[in-house]
């Protein structure tokens, strides 16, 4: 039997190269081929790096979907079924939508693979395929990276650490997948993952990595031998941890991302985030985290109910006078499966219920109606704040704040290459057809 899973991509500009930010490992699919008994040939294309052979010769295709995906996801399905060969779906969109993508696929992995790979691909071989695979959360295998020779990816290692949050905010689509629950990886399995890599520096993927603090400090126990360098995304709560914080920097770790999400409270109060603004004195809290050497990417999220003109101004000032290393100024997006899709759909103020699935849907177009301004307005003023925070003067001022944060120049020119890759991204995301401009030769 003949395997072959695909990576679709988001979309691009014809004539323009993909993403440069979006070129990360998949995970999911180097977990999936470690899944899949040895004896089985596979195959993988990412959708990002290269054009898909529609031709080859297979039994099953395997695509992993998130919403930004789906509708190049079900196109490139198609087109294999239309040959007569079975696709299965899976993923974070498949997950929140299992009837949707079943339109689309002889089967779909509902929730994560582990504990249902085998028995689907079983099914495969007897053509057997059922409709439905409710999987759980676990982890059982050391991802096969080998399925990504070849491919040119950003070099930045990927390791899982933990699934999921213990926060249920409302936005959040991780917390409604994983029913606001943390599921962490064993600490040995983490070392024994960083070890097989072969890399140095890494992004360690997990929702919110010190969810559990007696586990984060374990992790950073075990890795501080191994003189990596890494970032993570985590929670202003680390601020109130002293031990912790001399620890995360002790084992290698130069950024957290750390979602503000907004200053107004009440916009934490409605987002179900009312906890962050208990957390004590914000400006101390990131000192205090920039004091152990520590950068901050912060994120931002603007479309709640009681967003006005100045929301975007406060956030950017925020963001300037800390010097983060970098910041998102995004707006609010209705995943399905989430509370605020749900919220919103009550309401009538959904204008695409089906946005994902719009063939007029561009990147960083607002699907439903804010309260104080025009899905338009909104758009536009996350642009001008994305653009105003990484414009060279904001960059070189930043920059400068490096130097007393114990930054190492390998960091530092790191710095300055990402912080004019964002730049030059503003206005290359925006206006991006999903599922378009794929089907001629990368760049």
């Amino acid at each position: 039997m003949k395997l072959t899973f695909i990576y679709p991509a988001v979309g691009k500009k014809p004539g323009q190269k993909y993403i440069h930010t979006w070129k990360m490992e998949p995970l999911p699919i180097a977990t999936l081929s470690a899944l899949t008994p040895p004896d089985m040939e596979r195959e993988f294309f990412d959708d990002r790096l290269e054009l898909i052979n529609y031709d080859t010769h297979t039994d099953l295709v395997a695509i992993t979907v998130e919403t930004y995906t789906a509708r190049r996801a079900y196109r490139i399905a198609e087109r294999f079924r239309a040959r007569g060969i079975p696709v299965v779906l899976g993923g974070y969109h498949p997950t929140a939508l299992p009837e949707e993508a079943a339109a689309y696929a002889d089967a779909v992995v509902i929730g994560n693979a582990e504990g249902v790979w085998h028995h689907l691909l079983h099914d495969a071989q007897q053509g057997t395929l059922q409709p439905y695979y409710p999987g759980k959360p676990g982890y059982t295998v050391l991802p096969d990276r080998k399925i990504f020779h070849g491919k040119k990816y950003l070099p930045l290692g990927l390791v899982e650490t933990g699934r999921g949050c213990v926060y249920d905010c409302e936005f959040c689509a991780i917390t409604s997948y994983y029913d606001a629950k943390y599921h962490r990886r064993s600490v040995a399995d983490v070392v024994e993952d960083i070890k097989c890599s072969g890399k140095r520096y890494f992004f360690l993927v997990d929702d919110n990595i010190i969810a559990n603090p007696r586990y984060a400090l374990d992790l950073c126990h075990a890795i501080e031998p191994l003189g990596i360098h890494w970032a993570s995304q985590g929670t202003l709560t680390v601020a109130q941890h002293p031990e912790l914080l001399r620890w995360l920097k002790k084992s290698g770790c130069d950024m957290l991302l750390i979602g503000f999400e907004s200053l107004e409270q009440q916009n934490l109060e409605q987002m179900h985030k009312a906890w962050a603004a208990k957390l004590g004195n914000m400006d101390e809290l990131v000192q205090r985290i920039h004091a152990a050497g520590i950068h901050i990417y912060a994120t931002f999220v603007f479309g709640f109910d009681y967003d006005t003109p100045a929301s975007f101004d406060k956030a950017l000032e925020f963001s300037m006078k800390h010097k983060f290393f970098f910041a998102a100024f995004n707006h609010l997006l209705p995943l399905p499966g989430t509370a605020l899709y749900e919220r919103l759909k009550q309401e009538g103020r959904l204008l695409s219920p089906h946005w994902w699935l719009e063939s007029d849907y561009t990147y960083g177009t607002i699907p439903f109606r804010p309260k104080n301004m025009s899905p338009a307005e909104l758009s536009e003023r996350c642009a001008a704040a994305r653009r105003e925070f990484f414009n060279f003067s904001s960059i070189f001022r930043r920059g400068t704040a490096l130097f007393g944060r114990k930054a190492t120049s390998l960091f530092f020119l790191s710095y300055w290459l990402q912080n004019l890759n964002l730049q030059r991204e503003v206005d290359q995301k925006l206006g991006l057809l999903l599922g378009e401009g794929l089907e001629e030769l990368p760049k």
